[in-house]
């Protein structure tokens, strides 16, 4: 299981895959979008309005690295209402849950150092860490969540610093991972020593069942980083996400963030701040919740109905991906980059960006979120054709 580094140009790569869909003709599959109409722009817009009117003086001056502390306190009720043991004092607001990803890795990788990583994960970490230049160990992802027997084998063998894992509507695969994994998980960073980066971006995006509990209110010592983000919930460009941390390592990653940007943008965090005052966002997030489970039905019924023989895709009951699963051998990279968009004009992330290495080819993650549902009839219609055609090749297939 141990990989060699990853080098910048299959980061590059990865990253790119995500936005390959820039081109309005194309009904992309890949970047991990959120659907622009659900966003709540009149609230905004009266939220930053009134953070104008309240004549602040405060408002457009620097403020603490940690974030507003009103936000903060905000943030850690919510928290608290999930079950987590959570003060605005241990909350850091940072510039996405991305920065906190990038924030963790400066702290506790060096060149060299032992990483877990699900097999597939985030393509974002992957660029995220590669900076670092870890040694990547990845664990392959059950439907249940994380292979804990692979990982032990790892914990056994080598010497690992961080585990990476996304336990709540995995990206890509939008896996859960069980409570029963989620306690063994925590015993096995315990006994090994180990910390835990937990990424929780769709944990509020729940659309059937009930949420089982966060590694972090599992934590019995100090050893889970949570991150959360609003871009999923409210909106991307807002740029804001937060990290949760036992105090000594707040207080190094509080330290790491004032020298990578100083502080995240008072006028952004004050503005979100009174948009929690003055509107409910457990309302507004049961809203995103029935158009995104509406959307998922869509394509998952669609995709059942036309895949071809030997290919399957799975049904998650949240978060913003499907996980498409093709013949073994089957080049998913080349068919999307030779077929399925220059032909077909769409687009997904194949399985070979989101796994360090190359040892994953068989697989992609597709998008329900952003597409209309017009998009994703006509879109997964075209997928299931261009598939057909493409596994009638056998030069489709590695030999």
């Amino acid at each position: 299981m141990e990989l060699a580094q990853r080098n910048y140009q299959n980061a590059s790569a990865g990253l790119e895959a995500l936005f390959a869909a820039s081109n309005p003709s194309v009904i992309s599959f890949s970047g991990g979008y959120p659907d622009r109409k659900l966003f709540p722009t009149r609230e905004l817009n009266q939220a930053f309005a009134h953070s104008f009117s309240g004549a602040d003086p405060e408002l457009l001056q620097y403020a603490s690295a940690s974030g507003f502390q009103p936000l903060r306190q905000k943030l850690a009720a919510r928290m608290q209402q999930d079950g987590m043991t959570v003060t605005d004092q241990d909350v850091l607001l940072t510039q996405g849950a991305q920065q906190g990803i990038d924030l963790t890795a400066r702290l506790l990788l060096n060149v060299g150092d032992g990483l877990v990583v699900e097999g597939p994960t985030y393509v974002g970490a992957l660029a995220a860490f590669d900076a670092y230049q870890p040694t990547y160990h990845v664990v392959p992802v059950e439907a249940d969540g994380m292979d804990l027997h692979a990982l032990q084998k790892v914990l056994m063998t080598q010497s690992v610093k961080l585990i990476y894992t996304i336990p709540d509507f995995q990206n890509p695969t939008g896996t859960v991972m069980s409570l029963a994994k989620r306690k063994a998980l925590i015993a096995l960073a315990n006994q090994y020593d180990v910390m835990i980066l937990e990424d929780g971006p769709y944990r509020d995006l729940r659309y059937t069942g009930a949420n089982l509990p966060t590694l972090q209110s599992l934590d019995t010592q100090g050893r889970v980083i949570f991150l959360g983000s609003f871009s999923k919930i409210l909106a991307p460009s807002l740029r804001l996400g937060w990290l949760v941390a036992q105090p000594d390592l707040l207080h190094h990653l509080t330290a790491l963030k004032g020298g990578v940007d100083v502080e995240s943008s008072n006028l952004m965090m004050h503005g979100i701040n009174a948009y929690l005052e003055h509107n409910d966002l457990n309302a507004h997030i049961q809203q995103i919740r029935a158009c995104y489970l509406e959307k998922k039905n869509l394509m998952v019924a669609t995709l059942r109905q036309h895949l071809p023989a030997g290919c399957s895709v799975n049904d998650p009951d949240g978060g913003f991906f499907l996980w498409l699963q093709l013949p073994k051998g089957f080049d998913a990279e080349a068919f999307m980059n030779d077929t399925l968009m220059p032909q077909a004009n769409v687009s997904f992330v194949p399985a070979s960006v989101m796994v360090p290495g190359s040892g994953m080819t068989n697989g992609a993650r597709l998008n329900f979120t952003g597409p209309t549902l017009a998009q994703i009839k006509t879109g997964a219609l075209a997928l299931c054709e261009a598939l057909t055609q493409a596994l009638a090749q056998p030069q489709r297939l590695r030999r």
